[in-house]
């Protein structure tokens, strides 16, 4: 039987600021972040099974990423919590906004490895992550590939 790799594309909105830049990205600015899983596995070859003929239902691996990523990170505002923009977070938090401090610099090379932990840790076992896309603009994104990290 063939590997088939299949894609699915996500779209959340996302604020974040890089604290220590040299740059504009120093300030609180946001995104509309384009994310594109991409999964590895041979089809269901059970003709009985209600998945025949699929490697992961699409319905399967939108329930996972959108639980692990798009709920969570859609219309908040991420910070390094290891930084000084914890007191800007506690100042938002207090004001009603969704705030994530995660335990790095929120780049999308970075949030794009932290993407990759998340929906691995939920695949089913004969189900790969291959690869991840998280484009940031129009012209800009960071890739993630199985075959670089093993």
């Amino acid at each position: 039987m063939a590997n088939i790799r299949i894609t699915k594309r996500f779209s959340f909105e996302t604020g974040h600021a890089l604290y220590g830049y040299d740059g504009k990205c120093k300030n609180v600015h946001g995104h509309s972040y384009k994310l594109s899983v991409t999964v590895i596995g041979q089809p269901n070859a059970d003709q009985s099974h209600v998945k025949f003929g699929m490697v992961i239902d699409f319905t399967d691996l939108k329930q996972i990423v959108r639980e692990e990523i798009v709920d969570l990170f859609d219309h908040a505002t991420v910070f390094n919590g290891n930084t000084p923009h914890v007191e800007l977070a506690d100042e938002l938090k207090q004001r009603g906004h969704h705030v994530i401090l995660v335990d790095y610099q929120p780049t999308s090379e970075n949030m794009v490895i932290d993407f990759a932990s998340k929906i691995k840790s939920r695949l089913p076992q004969n189900i790969k992550l291959h690869s991840l896309r998280l484009q940031e603009t129009e012209t800009s994104y960071a890739e993630w590939f199985a075959s670089d990290n093993e």
